[in-house]
């Protein structure tokens, strides 16, 4: 099996999915795509929902192993939601049409796929949500609804594909330090009140 054609089909799907959505699009139109035949593509491939499941499971096993490697990093929690978020940002950059696959087509996983990818997720937030309540206790940050406040955070993390595949171009270093900057740290000007 060639590797490199493989990674062109999963992209294209990607693409294709996140534009159209995965019940529109069938193996002829990837194939049309990628300008083969579709009879090509299971030379690669078993299925079109193997190649859903391969979007989404890596991208979120990828999130996990991070969140697993920075929550027991020995950082302030203030450091470590800014490593997540600058993940999030790096991940949705990089693979915006994955990340909108997984946020949107998870619900075609096979029941064993789409079980998995919920346990996954469901850990993931209470890890997130375990941070948010221990920056609170260690006083790092304000004293807040961890529940809202992690909700509001993910979200905006989870939806940030929608405003990056608008441009063309982003300024990295730009977008991490002013989306870390209003997620942690909000957007009033405290000498003003």
């Amino acid at each position: 099996m060639n590797i490199n054609r493989k990674k062109q089909i999963i992209q294209t799907a990607a693409e294709l999915f996140k534009e159209n959505g995965y019940n529109a699009v069938s193996m002829r139109d990837l194939a049309e795509k990628l300008g083969i035949k579709a009879a090509s593509l299971y030379n690669h491939i078993d299925s079109k929902e193997e190649i859903l499941a391969e979007i989404i499971m890596d991208l979120a096993y990828s999130f996990t192993a991070h969140m697993d490697e920075v929550k027991h990093k020995k950082k302030s929690i203030v450091d470590k939601l800014k490593e997540i978020i600058e993940m999030y940002i790096d991940t949705t950059i990089q693979k915006t049409d994955f990340l909108a696959c997984m946020n949107k087509e998870w619900k075609y996983l096979g029941e064993q796929k789409r079980n998995e990818y919920w346990e996954l997720r469901e850990n993931y937030e209470k890890d997130f949500l375990n941070l948010v309540a221990e920056g609170i206790e260690r006083k790092e940050l304000k004293k807040c609804e961890e529940k809202i406040t992690a909700f509001s955070i993910l979200s905006t993390l989870r939806t940030l594909y929608h405003w990056i595949s608008k441009y063309d171009k982003i300024d990295e270093k730009l977008l991490k330090s002013s989306l870390q900057e209003n997620l942690l740290f909000g957007i009033v000007n405290q000498k003003n009140n």
